[in-house]
């Protein structure tokens, strides 16, 4: 049994851990506030100042720039996966439910630039090609998708074995597009056009992949009878 010094030990250990746990959370939020404002071209006394912290603190819950960077990076994605994850439950039609997702996703771009950009920058504006928490949000999603893909030609006797591969397809493009419209500073397409013309791409290449596998799929197909049992 715990004495009552070993027991307060243990307390002590607890707050402190609960303490710098809540330290680490508010300096990623204030990271992101500072990217917000600053661009990807951030520095950590700019982090620090909004903390009203010196940079050695800030530094001090982190194994270097990179490690700030990449944590960062995944409060980034924590944020954006709460905001997308009721859009990747389809519903309505087919349509719907495709331009729902794109819209949400699209939405979140559009109203934070700098975060999407800080997502594949690295601390020179360099694209970041290697990030894990980036890769590992693409994966989760394309798995999700694929969940739903798998359980779609389940449902109509087919082989499902390229569902997973169709999956990362769409996410590859929705990403490569999505990431090419917002490096082009000169472009004048809308967040909502682009929104439109991936959707169509979408609609088109699942009506096509269908329509091999001899399965109807259409803009107007309701999702539920894609996806409903037997």
């Amino acid at each position: 049994m715990l004495d009552v010094t070993e027991r307060s030990a243990d307390g002590r250990t607890s707050r402190w851990e609960e303490h710098k746990a809540q330290r680490r959370l508010d300096v990623l939020d204030a990271a992101i506030e500072a990217i917000e404002r600053h661009g990807v071209g951030v520095t950590v006394k700019q982090i620090a100042d909004r903390l009203g912290l010196p940079r050695p603190v800030v530094y001090r819950h982190f194994n270097g720039r990179s490690d700030l960077d990449e944590q960062v990076r995944a409060r980034i994605l924590e944020l954006l996966l709460a905001e997308l994850e009721p859009a990747l439950h389809p519903d309505g039609t087919v349509a719907e439910a495709v331009r729902h997702a794109v819209g949400t996703y699209l939405g979140w771009v559009d109203r934070h630039p700098r975060l999407h950009h800080f997502l594949g920058a690295g601390r020179h504006h360099e694209r970041v090609t290697g990030s894990p928490v980036v890769s590992g949000a693409r994966d989760a999603i394309a798995a999700q998708l694929a969940a739903l893909f798998t359980e779609a030609l389940a449902h109509f006797g087919k082989d499902a074995s390229f569902a997973r591969p169709m999956a990362f397809g769409v996410v590859g493009l929705v990403d490569g597009v999505v990431n090419a419209w917002r490096s082009d500073p000169a472009s004048a397409v809308t967040p909502a056009e682009v929104t439109s013309r991936l959707t169509d791409s979408l609609l088109a290449l699942f009506e096509s992949n269908a329509g091999v596998l001899g399965i109807s799929v259409h803009a107007d197909t309701p999702v539920r009878e894609l996806l409903r049992g037997p």
